[in-house]
């Protein structure tokens, strides 16, 4: 499976770049469906512990490893904030025996069932699982917990895990947002991070700029449609966070100014009816 996502020789066009004191994001090239560039990136926050927590893993690759030899090497959580960002879980899981493994509802099945036809994905024993029944009262460790806020938002179809580091005030998200095109992810690779009618087609409806209203138009009438009122809850309470700083996982960060882009972007969900 990864073979056919990832970049041939990652190290060659990962782009490490430490975002705001205490986070780091690791860019890389990323096709989905092979024909849209989409980027993709890991998020590594340094607690004040020491303890390194990752979200949505990329490739382990030499460069990586020494930048976690870097940040102390401590890495006590990973996390796979959705249904789609877990390719590379289990490599880090093997690295990293003793982590604590964050996931939502779902993924393990959908695990079990990739490992029988995919060598690269293995059993990987999820510490936390988030679920709708679960969602208001589970707590992921004391020293997580003081550090980070999170909501599943269960009501998006790839179960999403959105996350705020609350000293950096910085939101670390998967596919709830989107900011494309994928400028940074792609800036090594001598591409245009805009180039290819599906590219293009894409990165139209998913981007921030003007008053993004095909994004809009996107997660009102695809992404909340089976579920909008509980989608409406979580935008509301990730809303209610004091962030800043804007990690997605596709296209662009936005370091300054995060809060007001997604509020632009969920619009709709905030007000709870589309105008």
């Amino acid at each position: 499976m990864t073979s056919k996502l990832i970049p041939q020789h990652p190290d060659d066009v990962m782009v490490i770049r430490d975002l705001v004191p205490g986070v780091t994001t690791l860019s890389v090239p990323f096709l989905r469906f092979g024909r849209i560039k989409f980027g993709g990136r890991a998020t590594i926050v340094k607690l004040q512990s020491g303890s390194l927590a990752v979200f949505s893993p990329v490739a382990l690759t030499p460069t990586v490893k020494s930048k976690l030899e870097s940040l102390g090497n401590k890495v006590s959580y990973i996390a796979a904030p959705d249904l789609e960002h877990h390719i590379f879980l289990s490599a880090w899981a093997s690295a990293f025996p003793s982590a604590h493994i964050i996931a939502p509802d779902g993924l393990a099945e959908k695990r079990a069932k990739l490992s029988q036809t995919d060598k690269d994905v293995t059993n990987v024993p999820i510490t936390t699982v988030f679920t709708a029944a679960n969602k208001r009262s589970i707590r992921v460790s004391e020293e997580f917990d003081a550090e980070f806020e999170y909501e599943f938002v269960d009501a998006h179809p790839n179960k999403e895990l959105v996350f705020v580091h609350k000293p950096s005030r910085t939101l670390i998200e998967a596919d709830l947002l989107f900011n494309l095109p994928a400028t940074e992810q792609y800036s090594r690779t001598g591409e245009d991070a805009g180039s290819g009618w599906a590219t293009r087609l894409f990165a139209g409806m998913q981007n921030t700029r003007g008053d993004a209203v095909w994004q809009k138009r996107m997660l009102w009438y695809v992404f909340s449609r089976a579920d909008r009122a509980g989608f409406n809850d979580s935008v509301r309470r990730i809303d209610s966070w004091g962030f800043e700083n804007l990690v997605p996982c596709h296209g662009d960060s936005i370091v300054g100014g995060g809060k007001g882009v997604f509020e632009k972007v969920m619009q709709w969900h905030l007000e709870g009816l589309k105008k």
